[in-house]
């Protein structure tokens, strides 16, 4: 775990309940799309316009180092977009409030970004019950929500034409699970995840996915509240059905606390993990207990590539002072994605025209990583790794 990125986000946190939303953008590049509305910026000309992105991300709580990540990721995608649009007078501002993991928060959060800040969308919310309040409060206002993280795959049916994922599916994450327990011949399956959305929704892609593959149904199943003392009961419960491989779906306390108790207790089976569990706050919690944890990751490795999308982020990161991330890429993937919506659509964009170029970006290339914006519970375009921690921090594939 790297400790300074640690140290970076809790200050981060605080000051992004100001709302400021244009992270480090210069005042040249504003002054040029000020010059640019007024004819003397070249490119665009007309009128210069601001398009305001609303996101409800928790910065504290239970997912605060995953919300705050994935937020830092996207005001640096910002910041390029509008250092790059500068002359063309269109320009994007993120406007980010910390709702601490908490729907209901996010549900306020999401009202007020909308009738009183006049978001023109709602962008990025956290969690699969803080996405679920941000869709239906979108859908109240005829907006839209983009990029949710780790929704749930009900958000992608044909009833939700106006949400729109950069990421895959938690179905196409089970699939990768499953099939792998599957090929190294692990049938054996059981599941342990937080009772609550996230968890519910985890169950059921993971039973759905062994019901497409015609698998046998899992050993056993325990969804636990994330705080109280019923875990050592599931557990125990779970541990008698002799699974080969436990499935968790929670955020890295749940996780990491079922792992260390199966562990003691003599459990010498695999584990496998949702993307959503986050590898920093996994490993700070569980250090060299990490080691064997199979994770599935829906974005390139953050680490130095060959891939112009990672490259571009990383370019990014070295001018700012985060520490690059899996949750932060995809921040970064998610924003240049909005971004490339809005310079589609033009400045003179309404929501319906804005929602019709977004539905029409089924196969975009954003830098080598190509991404469905279609709404639809299938994506056969991204592709999704399952990787492996070492005992040292070391990703291994």
């Amino acid at each position: 775990m790297n400790t300074s990125r640690r140290e970076w986000l809790g200050k981060a946190g605080g000051a992004l309940l100001l709302g400021s939303g244009l992270g480090s953008v210069a005042g040249s590049a504003m002054a040029q799309a000020a010059r640019a509305a007024s004819g003397g910026g070249g490119g665009g000309g007309g009128a210069a316009r601001v398009v305001l992105l609303g996101q409800s991300v928790p910065l504290t709580g239970g997912a605060g180092e995953i919300g705050s990540a994935f937020a830092a990721g996207s005001r640096l995608a910002v910041t390029d977009f509008n250092e790059r649009n500068a002359a063309t007078g269109l320009q994007l501002k993120l406007l980010q409030l910390d709702d601490g993991y908490d729907a209901a928060r996010a549900t306020a959060n999401a009202r007020t970004l909308l009738t009183t800040n006049k978001a023109d969308m709602l962008f990025g919310f956290v969690g699969t019950a803080s996405s679920e309040a941000g869709a239906s409060v979108a859908t109240q206002q005829g907006s839209l929500l983009f990029a949710p993280f780790a929704a749930s795959d009900t958000l992608r049916a044909a009833d939700h034409p106006n949400v729109f994922h950069v990421r895959p599916g938690m179905i196409d994450e089970a699939l990768k699970i499953v099939r792998q327990c599957a090929t190294v011949g692990q049938t054996r399956v059981a599941l342990v995840g937080d009772d609550d959305a996230m968890g519910r929704a985890g169950l059921a892609a993971v039973e759905q996915a062994i019901t497409e593959l015609k698998l046998p149904p899992m050993v056993a199943t325990a969804l636990v509240p994330p705080s109280g003392d019923k875990l050592d009961a599931a557990l125990k419960t779970v541990q008698s059905k002799s699974p080969q491989a436990i499935v968790l779906v929670s955020l890295s306390g749940t996780t990491a606390n079922a792992i260390r108790k199966l562990r003691k207790s003599g459990y010498a089976g695999n584990f496998m993990a949702f993307s959503i569990v986050g590898i920093d706050p996994l490993y700070a919690t569980l250090g060299k207990d990490i080691g064997g944890i199979v994770i599935s990751q829906v974005v390139p490795s953050p680490r130095p590539s060959a891939i112009p999308i990672v490259k571009e982020y990383l370019a990014a990161i070295d001018n700012s002072d985060q520490a690059a991330s899996y949750e932060g890429l995809e921040g970064f993937i998610a924003a240049k994605a909005a971004g490339e919506a809005v310079r589609r659509a033009g400045r003179g964009f309404t929501t319906a025209s804005l929602q019709r170029v977004m539905t029409g970006m089924t196969d975009y290339d954003v830098g080598g990583f190509r991404i469905n914006l279609r709404p639809g519970l299938r994506d056969n375009v991204r592709s999704i790794d399952l990787i492996s921690i070492s005992a040292d921090g070391r990703v291994l594939r």
